[in-house]
């Protein structure tokens, strides 16, 4: 994990070349994501310019731009590439690279293929930037899980960035944008699609309930998380996501002989999330830390976490501030790494409002759509509110191979169920995948457990006590003006009012709006993200049952079981 910052000179109307100091000011924004090393490198004939702020993970001496066979092929890296010892064995055994850190592999690819499309050969997450002979790529990973913008300034030259904070003074004027994910781009071609999955089509969904592929293609996608030279944690908020990969993650770490750590937080010790990371951990055996964030200390915190969020999605802030505060201690602890578990809800349509879903099409369309906006979403929340204090964050739910075997799983295996209890239950067929009579991953209650939005689940108190602060300091004469002041996503309420305030701000340029989505749940009334505004959530705000809730999956529990692994 790192902070890499571009420009792509070659597209500048005037020729004249960027000043490389200027060049490595505008990087300096972006330290926190790479305090331990920093380097540049600008191309002697083309003017493009590589800045690198590193955090080092993987052979930890090394200092990037990463040189290729020769001088002027330069690589800047943020991420991780978790087959590239495959690659280094493979497709380039007949180089003689000279680290083992990770990035070296995409210079020696784009040696040998000077193709953007070498993308589909890395099996990690990235944003990286290179030049070579000439030449100029900046790429994304497939879903975004890496933060990437690119800006375009007055003169036409092309700047890229992990933070939008880079740009916004070159830019702002002009065009920032968030890099497409699945793309690369270069000044030749523009922006190219690299990554087509066939689950991108809603169609292709009719793959048979196969839960030992589930559970397999899980497990692999931990296991090579792991991979790092620097120390290496879990994220252990007690729900079902985070605390499968803990699990899991607990398993390999231990045989491997390694310590585990697992951190939590809350508004105090009897937050529910809280409570149930206690009880995992007690479980899986790991070493625990529990720690707690003061209300108003999140509240007076707010301007300085939506300058390291660059959003004002209402989402994103208030499960941003406990992250935010828990990675803060991680790095104290000396903790590089973690690894959490975004990614499955979007995937498998875990958030409560998709007990609503019309239809299986509806369920399907609506997965892949969250799951391709991710990267404006928890990839965005979990990357910058973790970066800020240079702690990296892994997401085992989007492995490549994993989003393959759950996305084209028929929808109807993963519509929520109705358990023998009553209670409605969503992601039932991940569930099902680790609910194995030898072994036990998790405890029957965590296993089972209703869905929390992460925000909701440090505390009630923490949401109720920001919606009364915010609408505290916005009057109503204010908040008439909404439309007028913010015609681009018009905040709808005093709280996202307030964000938006902060925002502007901080990024004034109409662009820099642009960058961003709000978070709205489908199918329900009301519009609030928070996992309580559901009718469904056992602590509904509103209290009346579930009587909109229909059109549960017609699966039958007896059809589940057959499919169950057995270890």
């Amino acid at each position: 994990m790192c902070g890499v910052f571009a420009i792509c000179q070659q597209t500048c109307q005037n020729r004249q070349k960027y000043d490389l100091d200027e060049a490595r000011k505008l990087s300096r924004r972006q330290h926190h994501r790479g305090p331990d090393f920093n380097g540049c490198y600008q191309d002697k004939k083309t003017g493009d310019i590589l800045v690198h702020e590193r955090l080092a993970i993987m052979d930890l001496g090394v200092v990037q731009p990463i040189q290729g066979t020769a001088p002027n092929r330069q690589v800047i890296h943020n991420g991780e590439i978790y087959n590239h010892q495959a690659l280094r064995d493979t497709e380039l055994k007949q180089y003689n690279l000279k680290t083992t850190c990770d990035s070296e592999v995409i210079i020696f690819l784009y040696e040998r293929y000077r193709d953007g499309h070498i993308c589909n050969l890395l099996d990690g997450v990235f944003a990286f930037a290179l030049c070579c002979d000439g030449d100029f790529l900046a790429a994304r990973d497939p879903v975004g899980v890496k933060q990437l913008y690119y800006g375009v300034d007055a003169s036409g030259r092309y700047f890229f960035s992990n933070e939008m904070k880079c740009l916004e003074d070159s830019c702002g004027d002009f065009q920032i944008s968030s890099f497409p994910p699945g793309h690369y781009y270069t000044p030749k071609t523009g922006f190219v699609r690299y990554f087509n999955p066939d689950w991108f089509d809603y169609r292709s969904a009719i793959r048979p309930l196969d839960l030992k592929l589930l559970q397999k293609t899980m497990i692999a996608a931990v296991h090579k998380r792991l991979m790092s030279d620097a120390p290496i944690g879990v994220l252990l908020s007690g729900g079902l996501d985070s605390s499968l990969v803990s699990s899991i993650a607990s398993r390999e770490m231990k045989r491997r002989g390694m310590t585990v750590h697992s951190f939590s937080i809350g508004v105090d010790h009897n937050s529910p999330d809280v409570i149930a990371a206690r009880k995992v951990a007690k479980f899986i055996g790991t070493t625990h830390h529990e720690f707690y964030f003061n209300i108003q200390e999140g509240i007076k915190n707010l301007r300085k976490l939506i300058w390291h969020l660059e959003s004002y999605d209402v989402t994103s802030i208030r499960a941003s501030t406990p992250m935010y505060f828990l990675s803060e201690e991680i790095r104290k602890l000396g903790i590089k790494v973690v690894l959490s578990g975004e990614g499955a809800d979007e995937i498998f349509g875990g958030y409560l409002y998709f007990h609503n879903a019309p239809s299986d099409e509806d369920f399907q369309k609506e997965t892949i759509d969250r799951v391709l906006h991710l990267y404006t979403s928890d990839c965005l929340r979990a990357d910058k509110s973790s970066m800020a204090h240079s702690v990296e964050v892994r997401v085992p739910f989007l492995d490549k191979a994993f989003m393959d075997a759950a996305i084209n799983l028929d929808p109807a295996f993963k519509r929520p169920q109705k358990l023998e209890d009553g209670r409605n239950c969503e992601k039932f067929v991940l569930r099902s995948a680790f609910n194995t009579d030898q072994y036990p991953y998790l405890p029957d209650e965590i296993l089972w457990r209703q869905k929390e939005q992460f925000s909701d689940g440090v505390g009630y108190s923490w949401i109720d006590s920001l919606m009364q602060y915010c609408a505290s300091k916005i009057t109503d004469k204010e908040f008439s003006q909404a439309s007028k002041l913010f015609p681009h996503n018009t905040p709808h309420s005093k709280e996202a009012f307030y964000m938006r305030k902060i925002f502007h701000e901080l990024f004034p340029s109409d662009q820099a709006a642009l960058t961003v989505r709000k978070w709205i749940p489908k199918w329900q009334k009301n519009q609030d993200p928070s996992g309580r505004a559901s009718l469904i959530h056992e602590s509904s705000v509103h209290n009346l049952g579930e009587d909109l809730c229909n059109n549960k999956s017609a699966i039958s529990q007896q059809h589940i079981d057959k499919c169950r692994p057995q270890a």
